[in-house]
């Protein structure tokens, strides 16, 4: 009895020793657009995890018209309206606040990032402004798609209304 005992022991532990998990040095690590931050890409940091399945394109009520004031380098502000729809077009409207002759109007379609999070919305230009799409809010991002920093982060967000 104790020669089974002992024996189921010892195999319950070698089972429970061939299923660890790679240590975060050692494991493979890839990064996408959808990569989660591990201790090993920021050491002293809690690990996060997600659910990738789900993003703001299908997970939040994103569609509807959104409003705020943008920070401007010549002007008072940018008084932005933007209604993204749910057949992927927009319409973008921007006065530049102080401004003659300071009110453009674009329209069109608006394409999806392929994390779900982002929408990029093109301008007459050919030049596209890119959004991070968050409950019930769209935040501004930089041109190289990262979100704004510094002082004036709170003015690069447009309010569902």
């Amino acid at each position: 009895m104790n020669k089974t005992l002992l024996a189921l022991v010892l195999a319950g532990l070698v089972i429970a020793g061939c299923d660890q998990k790679a240590t975060p040095d050692t494991a493979p690590q890839e990064q996408t657009d959808n990569t989660v931050v591990t201790e090993a890409q920021v050491p002293g940091e809690q690990v996060l995890s997600a659910d990738m399945a789900h993003n703001a394109r299908n997970s939040l009520d994103w569609n509807g018209t959104y409003r705020g004031i943008l920070p401007c380098a010549d002007c008072e502000g940018i008084e932005t309206t933007l209604e993204i729809n749910l057949d992927g077009t927009f319409v973008l409207t921007e006065t530049y606040l102080g401004k003659e002759k300071g009110q453009f109007s674009h329209q069109g379609k608006f394409n999806w990032n392929t994390a779900g999070n982002t929408i990029a919305v093109p301008n007459d230009n050919e030049d596209v402004a890119q959004y991070f799409v968050a409950e019930n809010q769209l935040f501004r991002l930089d041109r190289d798609g990262q979100r704004i920093t510094g002082d004036l982060a709170d003015k690069y967000v447009l309010k569902k209304q």
